[in-house]
């Protein structure tokens, strides 16, 4: 009996868009007493079975589990309030802080990082307060939510944020609260001397939102964040 060899393979997707490409054993290996094609039809669909058969006989990867993700599930309140929910408080101080810092040391670089007038840091803190926000949402993190975004580390890549609706809304109502009680003067101030200071100035002290037992505050970041 004639023999033709074949280079057939078993082949099955693999991550990346590649494939798993499993060899045929040689036409040898299954001529015994004259079944070779039998055992052959039989080995091929044994390979092809599922779509990790393949992979399993060749020695490839396990399959990755795959994993749900769902959204925050947010109250009533959180979804229709004007006001930042309280347990956000912190978070969102933080990522006030970080935003007029961004903004006031670009300014500054402008001019050769010198102090700025009085009506341009003025200018800067308006701005600051008046963007859109559009980077911040809520992400729940350990069943807790947190708000999440620039200057925010604590944040999970393989979990929904939920972004827009009221959130950017709250933190530009929040902003404009912090520069109205602290003064811009102050505030400008505070950012002359270090992040930290600024920081300290409107997240904690006696009222701060991040003071005592509320919310504990995320961890300022090593170094600056991408920008909005």
């Amino acid at each position: 009996m004639q023999v033709r060899r074949l280079r057939i393979s078993a082949r099955s997707p693999a991550p990346g868009g590649g494939v798993y490409s499993c060899p045929v054993p040689p036409p040898q290996h299954f001529r015994h007493r004259g079944r070779m094609r039998p055992a052959l039809a039989a080995w091929l669909a044994l390979s092809l079975l599922a779509g990790t058969g393949a992979e399993d006989m060749c020695g490839g990867p396990p399959a990755t589990p795959a994993h749900s993700i769902s959204a925050p599930q947010l109250s009533p309140e959180e979804r229709l309030s004007p006001h930042m929910p309280e347990s956000l408080h912190c978070d969102a101080c933080y990522a006030i802080a970080f935003q007029i810092e961004e903004q006031l040391h670009r300014a500054e670089g402008k001019v050769g990082r010198k102090a700025l007038s009085e009506s341009d840091y003025v200018e800067v803190l308006e701005r600051s307060c008046s963007q859109g926000w559009e980077s911040y949402g809520v992400q729940e993190l350990d069943g807790e939510k947190r708000l999440a975004g620039p200057g925010l580390p604590r944040q999970e890549p393989m979990s929904v944020m939920v972004t827009g609706g009221p959130w950017p809304g709250r933190l530009s109502k929040m902003c404009h609260s912090y520069v109205g009680e602290q003064g811009e003067e102050q505030i400008y101030g505070a950012h002359r001397r270090s992040p930290a200071a600024l920081r300290e100035l409107l997240c904690h002290g006696e009222k701060g939102a991040c003071t005592g037992s509320k919310a504990g505050g995320p961890v300022p970041p090593k170094a600056l964040q991408n920008e909005l």
